[in-house]
């Protein structure tokens, strides 16, 4: 069983923004908004969400496309992600719904909180306690919140590693490779997640929903809800 090895907290290097946010993340980030928009129901008409380390912020435009009428507050430690994220917000017209808040948890005294909706997206393996991210969750979330943070999971063995970075990352700059591999050895693997819920006290489902992710969704205060990512 392959052991986890914490990487770096922030990836803000110009060339890792640079790499980043010219990868194609289009199918993984596209899921995930999809699965926000399919079982976020039912929801008002409009009101905001949180996006706990939205790097250069590709999910939060998806998702303000995607739940109109709703603003999004993105949040990120990297000040060369949000100068990109920003960039990009301008550049699509959606600066009236989209702004970006430059925090770093466990810090959360900028950050708003009664927040519907809390989501998270690659986060949690950068951070050097996980408590960070749930806890922060229970600190910001409105009752009844809708929760949904979703992370790589850690493979069974370097080969397992090496070659999931073949299958997505081969035609991407040595940079965002090498960044690719060593977040998959600092993931978490989906049986370590329901520990850590369980220590916050969050009733969140939590599931593999590809071959490199896990996803943890529900509404806060109810039983743990079932999650079709087909």
């Amino acid at each position: 069983m392959l052991e986890r090895t914490p990487e770096p907290e922030l990836m803000d290097l110009p060339a890792q923004v640079e790499a980043y946010a010219a990868a194609d993340f289009s199918e993984s980030n596209q899921t995930f908004v999809d699965v926000l928009a399919r079982q976020f129901q039912p929801r008002p008409r409009s009101g905001s969400v949180l996006d706990l380390g939205c790097g250069p912020g590709d999910i939060c435009l998806r998702m303000a496309r995607a739940l109109p009428g709703w603003k999004i507050v993105g949040v990120d430690a990297g000040q060369n992600m949000l100068e990109r994220a920003r960039a990009d917000c301008d550049r699509a017209g959606l600066s009236d719904r989209v702004r970006f808040v430059l925090a770093r948890l466990p810090d959360t005294d900028r950050l708003p909180t009664g927040c519907p909706v809390i989501t998270s997206n690659s986060l949690l393996h950068h951070l050097p306690d996980p408590q960070w991210l749930w806890q922060a969750i229970r600190a910001l979330a409105a009752p009844g919140a809708w929760v949904q943070v979703m992370d790589l999971a850690r493979p069974e063995s370097r080969e397992a590693v090496d070659a999931l970075v073949q299958r997505y990352a081969a035609g991407e700059p040595a940079v965002l490779r090498e960044d690719f591999a060593n977040s998959l050895h600092a993931a978490w693997r989906v049986d370590e997640i329901p520990d850590q819920l369980a220590v916050a006290g969050l009733a969140l489902d939590c599931r593999m929903i590809s071959d490199r992710h896990w996803l943890v969704s529900g509404f806060l205060n109810t039983a743990a809800s079932g999650i079709d990512a087909t």
